[in-house]
């Protein structure tokens, strides 16, 4: 049996990692600067991570969500106390899609609505709900047609307002940074005017923080630059550091009830101990405010170097765009310089997610490592 054919392969294969670093099948390092899709926030390989994993392996590794298991109302609570989120409750799941489809049934659920307003390039799964509001046809199957979605131009009120108007909204879903589409930060103004306008048609305000969440921006979410309180808050990747999970956060007007959502994995004990693991090491180290630092760090290198033309994002979610495509830039990054980066649908900006434990050494290495395939591409 083959493996079924439907990833764009990196011209490398990986044996482990470490830190910042990531090794391949010959021994060669390369400089991670893309946290494979940004969910390395604490660093491959981190001791602590392996060390919490490896305690509840020898525990216990996996019981239904029927019985209780402390170490889910930990995570709950820790993840409460350091996203400044107390208040709101939490239900685990296993990915940023499951994450998606389960906020937009919270949704339709509280409001008996089931249209959702979207914003133009937006990525947010690729279950059935989810994709049906991912701004890119060419995922979404026939079965996912007609599922009731408005996509909109982001920064525009007046288009948002009329479309809540019509009364038939559950839900605005917006990204805390849009990653896949091409590095774009919502204004605080928008994101503002989003949660008021939710507030006055009783549209629930979903902001997807998966990508962008974690501490990775610099903030613990990215929505929180603005200073604005979704209603519900979709978070994965970051949040295990490499183990499979997502999570919900849920404001209290949402009530549960018995049977409304489930899940078999979700909040399974291996999924916490990773979890808890990772906000241990966030709160510890100091993380989220190194990512802001290391952010701006990069981001004043970054303007040295002339072919860049626009660098957008915050913290450690960055995109650098050039004139013309990148691919070659990717390439000889990868090939030559073995420097991984991630791409968008923007054929010419680069995005740039390295682990959160990320110093101004490394730094200094890819911008050197950068600027001298920049060269070599343009001889």
């Amino acid at each position: 049996m083959e493996l079924f054919d439907v990833y764009k392969m990196m011209p490398i294969a990986l044996a482990y990692a470490k830190g910042y670093h990531v090794y391949d099948t010959q021994g060669r390092e390369y400089l991670d600067f893309y946290g494979g899709h940004a969910v390395i926030s604490i660093g491959h390989s981190h001791p602590h991570y392996i060390a919490a994993l490896t305690r509840q392996l020898h525990s216990i590794g996996y019981y239904s969500n029927a019985v209780d298991f402390p170490l889910r109302n930990q995570l709950a609570e820790k993840l409460g106390e350091l996203a400044g989120y107390e208040g709101y409750s939490l239900f685990l799941c296993n990915s940023g899609a499951e994450a998606m489809e389960n906020a937009l049934k919270l949704a339709s659920f509280h409001t008996g609505k089931k249209k959702v307003v979207a914003f133009k390039g937006g990525f947010h799964g690729r279950t059935s709900a989810a994709v049906s509001i991912t701004d890119n046809a060419s995922i979404q199957a026939p079965i996912n047609e007609g599922a009731g979605v408005v996509f909109l131009e982001p920064e525009r009120e007046e288009l948002l307002e009329e479309a809540l108007s019509a009364g038939d909204v559950c839900a605005v879903v917006i990204e805390g940074i849009r990653g896949v589409g091409g590095i774009y930060v919502p204004s605080a103004a928008f994101l503002k005017s989003i949660k008021e306008l939710c507030r006055k048609w009783e549209v629930a305000f979903i902001c997807d923080e998966i990508q962008s969440g974690y501490g990775r921006t610099g903030k613990f979410f990215a929505h929180q630059h603005a200073g604005v309180a979704p209603d519900l808050i979709t978070i994965a990747k970051g949040m295990g550091n490499g183990f499979p999970v997502g999570g919900v956060l849920i404001h209290p007007k949402f009530k549960a009830s018995y049977g409304l959502l489930g899940t078999t994995f979700g909040g399974n004990p291996l999924a916490c101990a990773a979890s808890l693991a990772v906000l241990e090491v966030l709160e510890k180290e100091a993380l989220i405010n190194n990512a802001a630092a290391m952010g701006n760090y990069l981001k004043e290198q970054l303007k040295t170097i002339p072919e860049i033309v626009d660098i957008t994002g915050e913290g450690l979610m960055l995109g650098i765009s050039f004139a013309g495509s990148v691919k070659p830039i990717q390439q000889a990054l990868t090939e030559e310089a073995r420097v991984l980066t991630g791409s968008s649908a923007l054929p010419n900006q680069i995005r740039l997610l390295p682990p959160l434990t990320i110093g101004k050494t490394a730094i200094d290495v890819f911008i050197s490592k950068l600027k001298g395939v920049l060269a070599g591409v343009e001889a």
